[in-house]
C-alpha cells in the first residue's frame, strides 16, 4: 500500500508538470506522464484521445499560455487517485482564446513504481 502523504506530494508534482509541459508545448514531457490510453474530456464534452490532443498542442492548434494554480485535492485510495486541480489557464483552443477558470478532474494509476495519468474531464469553477 502507498503512503497518502508521498503519493500526495508526487502526484501533486505531476499535476505540475503536466501544466509546465503545456505550457512549453512540450508534447515529449506530457506524454511520459499520460497512460497511452489517456483521453482529455473537454468542458464541450469533447472527448479527446491522447495522440490527437498532443498533436493539436504541437501543431498549435491548442495553445496554452499561462496557467495559475489556485487549488489541487488528491484522494489517494492504494494504487488509484483521483486529483481535482482548479487553475487559471490562459489559452487559444481552435482559435478560441480567453482565460478561463479550468477544473480538471484526473484519474490516476500507480503502475510500475510510477503515477501516470488516465484521463482527465474539464470543466469550470
Amino acid at each position: 500500500m502507498l503512503q497518502s502523504k508521498s503519493a500526495q506530494k508526487e502526484l501533486t508534482l505531476l499535476y505540475q508538470k503536466m501544466y509546465r509541459a503545456m505550457v512549453e508545448r512540450d508534447t515529449t514531457a506530457l506524454s511520459s506522464i499520460l497512460a497511452d490510453n489517456f483521453h482529455l474530456v473537454h468542458m464541450t464534452g469533447y472527448d479527446q484521445p491522447k495522440d490527437e490532443w498532443l498533436s493539436h498542442i504541437e501543431s498549435g492548434r491548442m495553445q496554452y499560455s499561462t496557467s495559475v494554480k489556485e487549488s489541487v485535492r488528491i484522494d489517494v485510495k492504494g494504487t488509484k487517485a483521483t486529483l481535482i486541480g482548479q487553475n487559471r489557464v490562459e489559452a487559444d483552443i481552435w482559435g478560441v482564446k480567453g482565460v478561463w477558470p479550468l477544473r480538471l478532474e484526473i484519474e490516476c494509476s500507480y503502475h510500475n513504481g510510477r503515477w501516470l495519468m488516465l484521463s482527465a474531464h474539464a470543466s469550470t469553477y
